[in-house]
Parts: structure tokens; C-alpha cells; sequence
């Protein structure tokens, strides 16, 4: 294997590629990128027992090929030396077994590696059902949802965000039991399936869409395959039935607060300012009057905040919830106004956008004394 690259480029594919790497793999070729040299171009790719992801850099200018062969190198050294070498173009070369010269113009690394035959065999085949949706809504879809999905392993489902397809439209879905995201996307086709795919994969791939294209995604019964732009991630799903979280969803409302996204932000911010991560519960106090925002700590001291700049419909109505639920959730909306819907004290609220009804946060709140 030998070829001469442009820097950048290269540090962009391996910088894709190794967000897919575990340095605590238990197979440690897994802790390293294949490279695969074809007289067509490079193909980098990366993985664990969660997702794969694989880059191909075609032949151009930027990539001049002598000899094709492959190599495994350590993700973490291959990546910090393409990123601190001092030149534009670099090469690298097999110059002994696995062993691996990577030149700059004044410097030079030699980095033991692995035979390619070492590295398991990544099937990324395109089966199963075909879905085309667009990339940057497939982004938006994800940074909508993805916070509201559980940390905590002993729901292993709920540390997923739920693709649920039927009527010609996409529901995406996550909820940590406390909390629930939903946005609902069109479909062209009349799809059917139900998946649960694990947050963070879905994070690694929101982190590497740049452009605007068509994302082709593959869903088969264990695994989901997306392709875009030189690109192929698949990742692994998450066993189990998700729960049915319409239910949860309140049907009719008796109270509704219309206010500006950013004002209600800042406010939030403002009054959690003596909180802290044990304790973020703040009040929601609103009648006809006027609707007041605040928060309460016995070792600390108060704060109140009037927000004038809001519409209540609806008799008097005091909540208690937490300050970092609500702020994720108005942080989800791109739009400038939203409406935050209750049916009473102790029941869940929702938030949405004041004109479409495409994405759902719901908040429970919390009980004080």
C-alpha cells in the first residue's frame, strides 16, 4: 500500500470514521481504522458492537494512488498525526509487514499496524426496507428528540429513539419516562416498520451530515444501514417492544400559555440561577392576572420573575417542574413562538410549535410541598 493525500481531506474521513471506534473494544483490531487502498479510491472504515461507519475517498487530484493494498492503524495515533503533521499533502506506505510510514514534508511517523485479514468481516450490504428522507431533516429529527431518551441501562429500550413508519408518515420517538420527544415526518412511500435504534449511534450520525442530500436508509429485522454522500453507517438495534407513548399524550386541554421561545429561555435561565443540579424544580404560577415564573431554595433564597410578555387562557393554575426538562424541550424548536398546553397540577404538559403540530415535547411535572 502506498498513496500521497491531501492532509485535510484524509483528517476528515478519519475523523468520521473514528467516532464509530470503542478504545475499550474487547477485539483490539477493533480499536483501529482499515484502510483499504483500491485503484478507484480509499476506503476508510471504522466500528464496534454498536456501529460502523465507512468513508470512501475517491481517486483525484487530491489522491494519488502508487500501490493498492490495506492496513489496520490505532484510531487515536493515526488521527493525532494526520491533525499535528505540518504539511499539506502526506503519504503513507507499507514499508515492513503492517508496519506503516505516514510522511510530511519535513517530518515522519512509523506506526505499527494489523493485517487487514485480522479485522472481522462488516457485512453493509443494502437489505431490507428502502427509505428515502432528506438529510438534513433526518438531522433535525434526531437533535429534536435524541436528549429525551434515557441514560440509564436498565431500560435497555429507552436508550433509544424509536422509528416507527405506517400512513405514510414517519414517527420518531424518545422518552426517558419523565420526559417524551416526538416529531412526526412525511413519508412518500407506504412504509411499514417499528425500530429502536440506540441514541448514541443515532448522535454519531447527526454529527456527520454536511449537505443537503438524499439519505438512502436500509431497515432490516437487526440491523439499520445509511448511505449518503460517500458514506455507509450501520447500526445495530435495540431489542425489545417500545412502549406505546400516544397514550400518554393528551387528547383535549383546559389551560394554554402562548409565549416567544427565547424570552421564555431566558426567563428559565434566569430563575434556576439559584438552583442546582439536585434540586432544578421551578413554579409556574398563572391565572388571567399576570403569570409568574420561580424558584425556591430553603438554604439560598428565591427568585421571581413576572412574564408580561406572554397570553394565559384559562382559570388559575400553579405547576412545579424541572428547569433542564423545560429547557431542553423549548431548545428543541426552531420557531420563534411556541404554546404550552396543560390539562392540570399533576398532569404532563406539552409544548409546541404556536403553529404546526409536527413535533411534541411533553414534560411531567413534579409534586412540592
Amino acid at each position: 500500500m502506498k498513496f500521497r493525500i491531501n492532509r485535510l481531506k484524509l483528517l476528515n474521513a478519519l475523523s468520521k470514521t473514528t467516532k464509530a471506534v470503542s478504545i475499550r473494544s474487547p477485539l483490539p483490531v477493533l480499536t483501529g481504522i482499515k484502510f483499504d487502498l483500491q485503484p478507484d479510491g480509499l476506503i476508510l472504515t471504522g466500528s464496534d458492537s454498536d456501529i460502523t461507519i465507512q468513508t470512501k475517498i475517491e481517486t483525484s487530484d487530491d489522491l494519488v494512488i502508487e500501490q493498492t493494498g490495506g492496513v489496520v492503524l490505532n484510531s487515536r495515533y493515526i488521527l493525532e498525526i494526520v491533525r499535528k503533521i505540518d504539511s499539506d499533502e502526506i503519504s503513507l506506505e507499507i514499508i515492513d509487514g503492517s508496519l506503516t510510514r505516514i510522511s510530511g514534508a519535513t517530518s515522519k511517523f512509523d506506526l505499527n499496524g494489523n493485517d487487514v485479514i485480522d479485522y472481522p468481516r462488516i457485512d453493509l450490504s443494502k437489505t431490507g426496507t428502502k427509505v428515502l428522507i432528506n438529510a438534513f431533516t433526518l438531522k433535525d429529527v434526531i437533535t429534536q428528540t435524541k436528549f429525551a431518551a434515557s441514560e440509564k441501562e436498565h431500560k435497555p429500550i429507552l436508550t433509544g429513539i424509536n422509528f416507527k413508519a405506517a400512513n405514510n408518515q414517519l414517527e420518531v420517538t424518545a422518552t426517558d419516562s419523565y420526559r417524551l420527544a416526538k416529531k412526526v415526518v412525511p413519508l412518500d412511500d407506504e412504509l411499514t416498520f417499528n425500530i429502536t435504534i440506540p441514541q448514541k449511534s443515532l448522535d454519531e450520525i447527526a454529527k456527520i451530515i454536511e449537505r443537503d442530500d438524499l439519505i438512502e436508509m436500509y431497515v432490516s429485522d437487526r440491523k439499520v444501514l445509511y448511505v449518503f454522500d460517500n458514506n455507509i453507517i450501520q447500526t445495530r438495534l435495540i431489542d425489545g417492544t417500545f412502549p406505546d407513548t400516544n397514550r400518554l399524550i393528551p387528547e383535549s386541554f383546559d389551560y394554554e400559555l402562548d409565549i416567544d421561545t427565547h424570552y421564555l429561555l431566558n426567563a428559565i435561565d434566569r430563575v434556576s440561577l439559584l438552583n442546582n443540579e439536585q434540586n432544578n424544580i421551578i413554579k409556574l404560577d398563572m391565572s388571567n392576572e399576570k403569570v409568574i415564573l420561580s424558584s425556591y431554595m430553603q438554604e439560598i433564597g428565591s427568585v421571581e420573575e413576572i412574564l408580561d410578555r406572554s397570553f394565559y387562557k384559562g382559570d388559575s393554575l400553579s405547576i412545579s417542574f424541572s428547569s433542564k426538562y423545560a429547557t431542553d424541550a423549548l431548545r428543541a424548536f426552531n420557531e420563534p413562538k411556541v404554546k404550552i398546553l396543560f390539562t392540570g397540577a399533576m398532569k404532563p404538559f406539552i409544548v409546541k410549535d404556536y403553529e404546526k403540530d409536527d413535533l411534541i415535547q411533553l414534560v411531567l411535572p413534579v409534586r412540592t410541598y
